[in-house]
């Protein structure tokens, strides 16, 4: 490869992901080509086999954390390096575009990404001093046990990732373990390995062990041993992830977010418009925090009218152009979607329907535009459709319809003025985030928690005392 040449640009020679073991970088015999939105080679992952896993989490167990504050000072560089650096032999220009370009994602939204993970990570021991609880301690040493404290403490020693590929922004949250004292062992989507090999390389060039934070790409048998040797978990996925680890409390699991909007009738959708649009399709529209469900008190048509129009303006456009907006996926992939959405409709009234999903580009993938269906009730089985693009169900809400349509909610937006309603929403503990007024429902800040704090998963509390 000459010096003039990125490994973007060498298609026909895959870029070489190594898995990150307790050794160092390791080329297993068992690749997995890593293909863009076009079907073009992108990347060659090595995949670990269950006793390389095994062996990993030996030397993980082995492994003694530095001390908080080293803790919190390393992942801080490492938000630096990971955002402006050199990393794995990719500037973060080309780490970006091989993002948008294989995981379909806008490059726009990528470079946005990245610039959050970054500030999350250099804000992450403010994020946990937020979550931690009041008045408890970290140190035996601290001068208030003589009275008594409760000291917050690791529940395991080995968290394990079954990371996401959908965003980028989500490997925002794991590193938080790392913070806390726990070794990490990161499983990367084989859809957009990138984004966690390249924050693994960032952590360890900015003082992390190679026995402290380990990267193991895995087939589903290695996937399984991931997680078996871990003390606790964290996994990504939709139903059938929670159908397979929901009953086991050493794993968290970050399934379908099913977010929403409520428009009560004391209101005018009019004047949220903006908000609504950018709820269901900002940042690409790819994230569990994307509405994919509005309830209006009153008729939604005038809402679902408007709505199409919005979203019927969009452009269609290759996700690495400056002025793309929306996810793109291979043609084939796209269009078997496009026919689930019109399977999933069924007796709604499509306003941008299933035949408008997949606009193919004519180079192998296609653009997933929005869809706006519009339902005749509250409980139409659609309002818990999540899927991974711009897909909204518009349906009619009445104060009889109660809270029912509206839990298993992630995020909330409620656009009303009625406090009762938002005592009784805040109350419901199946409603994660409830965001009162114009916040669209992807609206996030370092400090604050997504689905709860991951710590209060991490950690537990235990009373402390001494002499």
């Amino acid at each position: 490869m000459s010096a003039s040449e990125t490994p973007v640009q060498q298609a026909r020679q895959p870029l070489q992901l190594d898995a990150l073991g307790p050794r160092g970088e390791f080329r297993a015999r068992n690749r997995r080509l890593v293909t863009d939105v076009t079907g073009a080679p992108a990347a060659e992952l090595s995949l670990v086999p269950p006793p390389f896993v095994s062996r990993t989490h030996s030397a993980l167990r082995r492994a003694e954390p530095a001390p908080p504050d080293e803790r919190v000072r390393r992942i801080a560089a490492a938000a630096d390096l990971f955002a402006t650096g050199t990393v794995a032999g990719l500037t973060v220009a080309e780490y970006r575009l091989l993002v948008s370009r294989v995981g379909g994602v806008p490059l726009t939204e990528v470079t946005s990404a990245v610039d959050r993970i970054a500030e999350r990570l250099r804000n992450i021991g403010t994020g946990l001093d937020q979550a931690r609880p009041a008045g408890a301690v970290t140190d035996w040493r601290d001068p208030r046990v003589r009275s008594g404290r409760a000291a917050h403490t690791r529940r395991g020693d080995v968290f394990a990732v079954h990371a996401a590929g959908n965003h980028p922004g989500t490997h925002s949250l794991w590193p938080e373990a790392l913070a806390l004292g726990f070794r990490v062992a990161v499983r990367p989507s084989r859809r957009e390995p990138f984004t966690p090999h390249r924050l693994v390389s960032a952590l360890r060039l900015a003082g992390f062990g190679n026995d402290e934070i380990t990267l193991l790409p895995t087939d589903h048998a290695g996937a399984d041993a991931v997680l078996r040797g871990a003390d606790l978990g964290l996994v990504y996925g939709g139903e059938d992830v929670v159908r397979k680890y929901g009953a086991d409390p050493t794993v968290l699991l970050q399934g379908p977010g099913r977010s929403k909007v409520l428009l009560t009738a004391d209101v005018d959708w009019r004047d949220h418009l903006d908000t609504i649009v950018d709820s269901v399709a900002g940042r690409g529209g790819t994230g569990c925090v994307n509405a994919t469900a509005v309830l209006v008190e009153g008729d939604p048509t005038p809402l679902c009218e408007a709505l199409a129009e919005r979203f019927s303006a969009l452009p269609s456009l290759p996700p690495e152009h400056p002025k793309a907006v929306l996810p793109v996926q291979p043609a084939a992939g796209a269009r078997a979607l496009a026919e689930y959405v019109g399977r999933r409709a069924e007796g709604t009234r499509p306003w941008l329907g299933a035949d408008t999903v997949a606009d193919e580009l004519g180079d192998g993938s296609a653009v997933l535009r929005p869809a706006v269906h519009q339902l005749a009730r509250a409980d139409a089985p659609q309002l818990g459709a999540e899927l991974p693009f711009p897909c909204v169900w518009v349906a009619p809400w009445t104060p009889s319809d109660g809270l029912t349509p509206l839990r298993g909610t992630l995020v909330l937006t409620a656009l009303t003025h009625q406090e009762p309603l938002l005592d009784r929403l805040l109350a419901d503990p199946t409603i994660a985030n409830l965001y009162v007024g114009d916040h669209p429902t992807h609206w996030m800040r370092p400090g604050l928690p997504h689905d709860g704090y991951l710590s209060d998963f991490l950690m537990r509390t235990k009373t402390l005392i001494r002499t």
